[in-house]
C-alpha cells in the first residue's frame, strides 16, 4: 500500500490553519517528504522525526514548495546524533536560494543533493519516480510516483498542457495545482491552474480521485469542488493538514481511500 498524508496545501503563504504544499508519501516503511514548503515541517513532526524522513523530493524552488527543507536540515545537523545525508532529489539549482541561507558548510554534512531533468525516471526507497516539466514561472517537474502497481501523480504547480494528462494517465490519485476555483487571471493562465481545469485534467486521464491543492488563500472548498465536479465524475478532495489518502493494494478493503 502506498500513503499519502497531507501536511499543507495552501498555495502562496502559508495562514493559521493550513500551511504551504507539505507531503509525505510513504510505502514499505519509507518516508518521502514531497514538496516541504513555509510551515510544512511542524505538521510533518505530528508523523514522523526530521530523523526518519528518508528522502525528499522537490517539484520547483518557489519558497512555498521548498522553504522548509532549511529547518528540516538544521534540525537533522545541529541533533546530538546527527542521521546519515538526506537525499534531496530536484530540478537543477532550485534549491541554490533556500540552501544558500545558512553560513557556508554548515549544512554541508546533512543532505546529498541528486539533481535531475525533466523528463527523467529514477528510483527513490520503493517508488519510481517518473517526471516531466510543466508549465509555471520557474522550472517545475510534474511528478509521478509509483510502488507496488500503485500510482500517485502530482503536478506541483502547472499551467494548462497536454503533459498533466499524460502525467496522471489512469493515476490512483491525481494532487493537481488548483489555485483558481474557475478562472485564472490572465497574467497567470499559462502559469496556474483552476480547479474546473484540474478537473477537466482528471476526467481525461481516467484518474480515480482528484485531490486538490494549492489554492488560493481564503478559497472556500465546496467552491472548489464544485467547479472539478464539472468534469470529473470520480472523488474529489480539497489537499489539507491531517488528510490521508489511502491507496490500497487489491487486497486493501474497499472502504480504503480519503479520510482526515
Amino acid at each position: 500500500m502506498m500513503h499519502l498524508t497531507v501536511l499543507g496545501g495552501c498555495g502562496a503563504w502559508p495562514v493559521k490553519d493550513q500551511p504551504c504544499s507539505g507531503y509525505l508519501v510513504e510505502s514499505e516503511g519509507f518516508r518521502l517528504f514531497v514538496d516541504p514548503g513555509y510551515a510544512s515541517f511542524p505538521a510533518l513532526q505530528e508523523y514522523a522525526t526530521a530523523e526518519q524522513v528518508d528522502a525528499v523530493l522537490v517539484t520547483h524552488g518557489h519558497p512555498d514548495h521548498c522553504a522548509d527543507l532549511n529547518p528540516l536540515l538544521r534540525a537533522r545537523v545541529l541533533s546530538e546524533e546527527p542521521p546519515a545525508p538526506l537525499p534531496v532529489y530536484t530540478l537543477p539549482s532550485a534549491l541554490d536560494a533556500v540552501l544558500s541561507l545558512d553560513r557556508p558548510g554548515m549544512l554541508g554534512n546533512s543532505f546529498e543533493l541528486r539533481e535531475f531533468r525533466g523528463g527523467d525516471s529514477f528510483e527513490i526507497g520503493p517508488f519510481r519516480i517518473d517526471t516531466r516539466l510543466l508549465p509555471h514561472f520557474v522550472p517545475n517537474a510534474g511528478v509521478r510516483l509509483t510502488a507496488g502497481g500503485l500510482s500517485l501523480a502530482y503536478t506541483g504547480d502547472t499551467g494548462p498542457s497536454p503533459e498533466v494528462t499524460a502525467l496522471a494517465r489512469n493515476a490512483d490519485v491525481l494532487l493537481s495545482e488548483a489555485t483558481y476555483v474557475d478562472q485564472v487571471p490572465r497574467a497567470d493562465e499559462e502559469f496556474l491552474l483552476s480547479a474546473r481545469l484540474a478537473g477537466e485534467y482528471a476526467e481525461a486521464a481516467g484518474a480515480a480521485r482528484l485531490l486538490l491543492t494549492h489554492l488560493w488563500p481564503g478559497t472556500g472548498h465546496p467552491a472548489a469542488v464544485s467547479a472539478a465536479a464539472r468534469a470529473f465524475t470520480g472523488p474529489i478532495d480539497v489537499a489539507r493538514p491531517g488528510l490521508m489518502a489511502h491507496i490500497p493494494t487489491a487486497a486493501s478493503p474497499p472502504s480504503a481511500g480519503l479520510h482526515t
